[in-house]
């Protein structure tokens, strides 16, 4: 099957892009690696008007360190991420990411504000990046706004973008030397999308955890205070002191009722902390 026939347009300034959309009354789409939007076009699964293609708009390929944080442009690829060609304040955590994304050839032209806005839960930067703590900023012809990626996820492919909207940065915050990061997936083969994914990021010095639950038929399952699932706090023994009981309690309040899908995701979430223990 092939696309249904559209108009295509490629404007290399931000503000016409979004001249575009904004005229386009949401029946333009964007592309830029098209690594989401092209398997959803020849399925016909959206049918737009008007491909808008960002692909050439260098300003949303931008990627510099602002104050205590990575400010990342929308079309930074994940073998920028990957390759080191990125400033990675994350310590590695990022890095490593990037390098379990599907296939190279994916990772080529994939790029992180695409996947960010195709709010797929079982794509890595989703969980990774809540994890991290990161937050977007989007824009429109009409102005900007910024929100944390937890809010900007709203459910299985649905997202807090508006029509005319696109993500325009990805901030992340720089992670502290003492906090240790644990990314963990289960796939059936390499390259497959996830069928559970788990993300933390502990400090225990600093008695604090950050724990996502990932490739759920959900937005992500964000746990910004961690500690209840550490005997209700984070010590250098945190390890020993995961409990599984909680971590099925929140797939449980997230309406997962298969107990075997659980039992495969609280496994990946303790793999995820195994490895921020390591």
């Amino acid at each position: 099957m092939k696309p249904a026939p559209f108009a295509y347009e490629r404007p290399r300034d931000l503000n016409v892009a979004l001249s575009m959309l904004a005229a386009g009354s949401g029946s333009a789409k964007i592309i830029a690696g098209g690594q989401s939007l092209g398997p959803m076009l020849n399925l016909r699964l959206v049918q737009p008007e008007l491909i808008v293609d960002i692909s050439g708009i260098a300003e949303l390929k931008r990627a510099e360190v602002s104050g205590n944080e990575l400010v990342l442009g929308a079309l930074v690829t994940h073998a920028d991420i990957e390759d080191g060609r990125i400033a990675d304040v994350t310590r590695g955590a990022m890095r490593a990411v990037a390098a379990n994304i599907a296939y190279r050839a994916v990772r080529n032209r994939g790029t992180i504000g695409g996947s960010l806005s195709h709010a797929d839960p079982a794509a890595d930067w989703i969980s990774a990046l809540s994890a991290l703590g990161a937050r977007l900023t989007l824009r429109s012809f009409s102005g900007t706004r910024a929100m944390a990626i937890e809010a900007f996820v709203t459910g299985a492919l649905e997202s807090a973008l508006h029509a005319g909207e696109i993500v325009e940065a990805i901030h992340v915050p720089a992670r502290a030397a003492s906090a240790h990061w644990g990314y963990a997936k289960s796939c059936r083969k390499t390259g497959e999308f996830a069928h559970a994914i788990g993300a933390a990021l502990i400090d225990p010095a600093a008695g604090s955890a950050r724990i996502v639950i990932g490739a759920i038929d959900a937005a992500p399952i964000v746990v910004s205070d961690a500690a209840e699932l550490f005997g209700g706090r984070i010590t250098a023994d945190y390890k020993q002191r995961f409990d599984v009981r909680v971590a099925d309690a929140l797939l449980v309040k997230a309406g997962i009722d298969d107990t075997a899908q659980r039992h495969i995701h609280v496994g990946v979430l303790r793999r995820a902390v195994q490895e921020a223990a390591a």
